[in-house]
């Protein structure tokens, strides 16, 4: 049987990967939760597309963000032992032709949008919002030098722009008038 529990988490503290263990409300453990739930937030959405194309991009950044949850979870000690491959500009150049790609075949607008015009849409726009919370305690932790990958908040910055157009190549030509 699989084991779900540690059981080393009942004092309120939790591990990092590393030697390192700090209290569950850590700044580290924040970002880190809102990277989670964005991951799921993503996986949510993906689980609403029909486009294989929209399906392959979101599980491409859920695979992503692990990385990144990986990275931010790393000790100092650990760095050199535990093989991650950063995130990095590689990753900004992919969220970038992708999104540059997208752009190019759904109108976006210069309104605000009101989400909720689909459910696929909606739920996009939910990944996003998430993201960005992610996005705010990553910054904290690259301004605190915690992390000194500033390519995580980038990251994440990126992301959210291409679940907003996402959003809105999913809801393109289902527009209700909603203002």
């Amino acid at each position: 049987m699989a084991n779900v529990t540690t059981r080393g988490g009942d004092s309120g503290y939790t591990g990092l990967l590393g030697p390192e263990r700090v209290p569950k409300y850590d700044a580290r453990i924040e970002a880190l939760g809102s990277i989670d739930e964005a991951t799921s937030s993503v996986g949510l959405a993906r689980a609403t597309v029909v486009d294989e194309t929209t399906r392959a991009i979101l599980l491409t950044q859920q695979r992503t963000l692990y990385r990144l949850m990986a990275e931010v979870a790393m000790t100092p000690e650990a760095a050199g032992k535990i093989a991650i491959v950063p995130i990095g500009v590689g990753d900004l150049e992919q969220l970038e032709r992708v999104a540059d790609d997208l752009k190019g075949q759904v109108d976006i607008g210069s309104h605000f949008v009101i989400p909720g015009e689909t459910l696929t849409g909606a739920t996009l726009d939910v990944a996003r919002t998430v993201v960005r919370r992610a996005e705010r305690q990553v910054a904290r932790l690259v301004h605190d030098g915690v992390i000194s990958n500033g390519d995580t908040l980038r990251y994440l910055n990126r992301l959210s722009d291409l679940l907003f157009i996402l959003a809105r190549f999913a809801e393109r030509g289902q527009s209700r008038g909603v203002a």
